[in-house]
């Protein structure tokens, strides 16, 4: 079995080191970049299996990497973050990143992290492969062979993350679903106290679905508990 490649784009070497340390005592192979066109160099040959990317460098920032990297590569993403920095995760988790950890944090952390992604684009591989389903609700169509959601009949520019979540929300729509249980499926983790991430995903998501047509909300907050998606009228 082929060992996972992550790369690190950090100018903080010391960090590297001990990032470099700990996943390698955990079976990941590294790579660590100290700049950002060098890291969008490298993150886009398609060598590595998840990009672990810090917001401040030196010359491009870790934004501009991002953008650069999700205009031509879905490669997993996970930034890292000022701590109580929620502009900068929140910036982040919408332009394409799939999930963030705030610095200072504990190795153990950034593992449990990369471990999730690792496992919920395991689950995405397999269902496509087993499980082409073909969901419609309304005007909207999800295929799970091509991984594609459309619209009245146009596609939707969707992360791996949001796709998660529109087949959660078509496959159990008209009910009302847990903030715990959408990171559970989307996120292929635990939710953990004060974390938004979820909240910005599925806003991102609202977004490109935009309303129905009769201009009501296609997905609604359940204060306190989490989301439901609404079914069109004379739909059950």
């Amino acid at each position: 079995m082929r060992m996972s490649r992550i790369l690190v784009i950090d100018d903080d070497i010391d960090l590297c080191e001990l990032i470099s340390d700990y996943l390698a005592s955990e079976g990941f192979a590294l790579d660590t970049v100290q700049n950002g066109e060098e890291g969008v160099r490298q993150a886009l040959t398609g060598d590595h299996d998840l990009i672990v990317l810090d917001v401040m460098l030196p010359g491009i920032s870790g934004f501009e990497v991002l953008r650069r990297i999700r205009a031509a590569s879905a490669v997993p993403v996970l930034m890292l973050t000022a701590r109580g920095d929620d502009v900068d995760r929140i910036v982040g988790l919408e332009m394409g990143a799939d999930d963030y950890l705030p610095k200072p944090f504990n190795p153990r952390e950034l593992v449990a992290r990369i471990r999730a992604i690792q496992r919920r684009m395991a689950t995405a591989a397999v269902e496509e492969t087993l499980s082409p389903a073909r969901l419609l609700l309304g005007d909207v169509e999800l295929d799970g062979a091509t991984r594609q959601v459309h619209r009245g009949g146009v596609q939707l520019d969707l992360t791996s993350v949001e796709f998660a979540l529109m087949e959660v929300f078509l496959r159990l729509a008209g009910q009302v679903i847990s903030r715990e249980e959408l990171s559970r499926q989307a996120l292929g983790r635990q939710l953990h106290s004060y974390d938004r991430s979820i909240d910005v995903h599925v806003s991102n998501l609202r977004k490109k679905l935009g309303p129905l047509g009769d201009g009501g909300e296609r997905i609604k907050a359940v204060r306190g508990i989490g989301y439901i998606y609404t079914r069109p009228s004379g739909e059950h």
